[in-house]
């Protein structure tokens, strides 16, 4: 069961992956949708690149974010998306945050510098949940959180996922 299990659920959920992503685009030819939707998503992301039509896609982001509801979403998904891939990836500082005298908690600094709300002694810490996609981000002082060296940023976010199942490697 220790094996099988995760094997089979890996296998359930790249498998469904790939009919949704196959099934986007129908052709009656299994994978050359997922394909297709590769290459095009690779295609958009060369065109955003460029230098002309990068001015279309920020003139076409713009547009966006004046939309209220749309700018909601698409601003937090797009930050969410750049925390993890991108240039500014956020989750890379992982730190131990002292809670109580007897009580720790592994976190993610994903701010250094709140002088803009009037706490330059605060910084933001993201405390990922257990077995969920969600977290929470306390404003804690900087005397409190204490760098992890020697782990990698990925190794730690697998081990709080996990709830501490996983091991720090």
């Amino acid at each position: 069961m220790l094996f099988l299990t995760p094997l089979a659920v890996t296998a359930y959920v790249i498998y469904a992956i790939f009919l949704f992503l196959d099934n986007l685009i129908p052709v009656p030819i299994p994978g050359i949708g997922i394909l297709m939707v590769l290459g095009l998503i690779t295609f958009i992301g060369y065109l955003a690149s460029l230098f002309f039509t990068g001015r279309v896609f920020e003139w076409f982001e713009r547009g966006l974010v004046r939309i209220p509801l749309v700018n909601l979403l698409y601003t937090s998904i797009k930050d969410l998306m750049g925390a993890f891939v991108g240039e500014k990836k956020k989750f890379s500082a992982p730190v131990i945050v002292q809670v109580s005298e007897n009580l720790s908690r592994l976190g993610f600094i994903t701010q250094e510098d709140l002088s803009i709300i009037g706490e330059p002694e605060l910084i933001a810490v993201y405390f990922p949940h257990s077995y969920n996609v969600s977290g929470n981000v306390f404003l804690v002082p900087r005397d409190k959180v204490k760098p992890l060296q020697g782990v990698k940023s990925t190794d730690v976010m697998k081990f709080m996922v996990s709830g501490g199942v996983s091991s720090l490697k």
